[in-house]
């Protein structure tokens, strides 16, 4: 009898501290560990004390689970609490978006006048460093037809750069343990038709996958479909599955940058939480942020998307229209406004949107460098070398609107320009970064090629 006593009393004990160490309880841990060698030792001296470490034992096992669980339930609320806006958030954004025309900065305006002037930049930017608007500026027409002027608070169809938005999500759900980077596409969609792909291979573009804007584009002209109508990422991804079309190259054989990637990693967030894209987006990115001007609008949803800013082509002869592959969101589809990236900059930079581990991860290049500097990481593309600046970035180009968003990590300077005239004009911003003492971000400005970064299929 005292011997299966004394069994039952090593097991509590043994779930005492295996508890303690799974929930990371390591002051309880130290604490407790000693009293119950002592009562072991005590045990073997006694077999009557079995009675009483028997006691003992259960008395620390529930005090042992009460406590962990406390502590955890403590650490969700904390990490819970930071994605809750209080009116001091509100308070410090109002001051970090002041701006007064009269104090902007004089060279930047100098210089944005003449990229209007000479190159036929058409858009809004800003410069930022160190939470200060050094200089803001409206170039030119929302909607030329119209003759709709911009302004500074104008949404913009942020093309490529929402892809920075999808990596953001995607690492949530990694942090909270919903996903994983190992996770196959198979697991979410049993009948994708693709081997061998992950998450990380998605967010890298490694997958290897074919171009779905070329793939859909082509059934849609043969087949004679509704041009208008919005396609969606889910109907995408039946398609895919349905028509099993050719792959570029084997998974992870290469870096391939195509718009596929972040269209399944936006079907598989909304396969994962069971809400649509646009809705995480604004409970865990956008409200969290502040961002009260970024929305996802998708063509599925609205036959006309309810921005004034219009995307022209590089003459100005028309406006181009949105059409059924305005329906797929993750690879594009968020719209906001400069102000509102600047918010963005500023929260994943105080850690309300991600853990530095994340963002560390993310900003990690995964690919072989082009030039001995820029890389591809988890939705971010980057600068980095020895001794140099860490600069993450991204481009934007579709249907009409070209941008750049640009993030100098080291000397906290944001730097943004979204267009809505696709003319090249932002292949001639090299004298903007000189003066600011920051890499200069264009792919070929390390080799005398002037290609802006992703411009052959951004």
């Amino acid at each position: 009898m005292y011997v299966v006593i004394f069994l039952k009393n090593k097991d509590l004990l043994s779930i005492s501290l295996h508890h303690m160490l799974q929930r990371k309880c390591l002051k309880l841990f130290l604490l407790v560990k000693p009293i119950i060698l002592i009562l072991r030792l005590l045990t073997i001296s006694s077999q009557f004390m079995s009675f009483r470490l028997l006691f003992v034992s259960f008395t620390l096992t529930i005090l042992t689970i009460s406590s962990c669980s406390s502590q955890e339930e403590k650490t969700k609320k904390v990490e819970a609490d930071k994605k809750i806006r209080v009116k001091a958030d509100d308070t410090a954004d109002m001051k970090l978006l002041a701006y007064d025309p009269k104090k902007g900065d004089r060279w930047i305006a100098d210089f944005v006048q003449n990229l209007h002037r000479k190159t036929g930049f058409n858009g809004n930017m800003l410069v930022a460093r160190k939470g200060k608007i050094l200089y803001e500026k409206s170039v030119g027409w929302a909607d030329y037809l119209h003759r709709d002027s911009l302004k500074i608070n104008s949404e913009f169809e942020l093309a490529s750069v929402t892809k920075t938005f999808t990596g953001v999500a995607i690492m949530q759900l990694v942090e909270a343990g919903k996903l994983k980077l190992a996770d196959n596409v198979k697991k979410f969609y049993p009948n994708f038709p693709y081997e061998g792909i992950t998450i990380e291979l998605l967010l890298t573009h490694r997958s290897g996958m074919m171009n779905y804007v070329y793939f859909i584009d082509d059934i849609w002209r043969k087949e004679k479909k509704d041009q208008k109508k919005g396609v969606s990422n889910q109907e995408v991804m039946n398609i895919i599955a349905d028509k099993k079309p050719n792959r570029y190259t084997k998974p992870n054989d290469r870096f391939h940058y195509n718009n596929s990637n972040y269209m399944v990693l936006a079907a598989i967030i909304e396969k994962v939480t069971g809400k649509t894209y646009a809705n995480y987006m604004m409970e865990h990115i956008f409200k969290p942020a502040g961002m009260k001007n970024t929305h996802v609008y998708s063509t599925t949803v609205y036959p006309k998307i309810p921005v004034d800013v219009v995307g022209h082509d590089r003459t100005w002869r028309y406006s181009v229209v949105q059409n059924f592959l305005d329906g797929p969101v993750g690879d594009k589809g968020i719209y906001s406004t400069l102000h509102d990236l600047v918010l963005y900059d500023k929260y994943l930079k105080n850690g309300r949107l991600l853990t530095q581990k994340s963002l560390d991860s993310a900003y990690k290049g995964r690919n072989k460098p082009v030039n001995g500097h820029f890389n591809y990481g988890y939705g971010w593309r980057m600068f980095e070398g020895k001794g140099m600046d860490k600069v993450v970035y991204h481009t934007g180009w579709w249907h009409g609107f070209r941008h750049i968003y640009v993030r100098n990590l080291d000397k906290d300077i944001v730097v943004i320009f979204l267009g809505n005239l696709t003319n090249g004009s932002l292949t001639h911003l090299d004298e903007l970064f000189k003066y600011l003492k920051m890499p200069i971000i264009r792919k070929g400005a390390y080799s005398g090629s002037g290609s802006l970064p992703g411009s052959d299929e951004d």
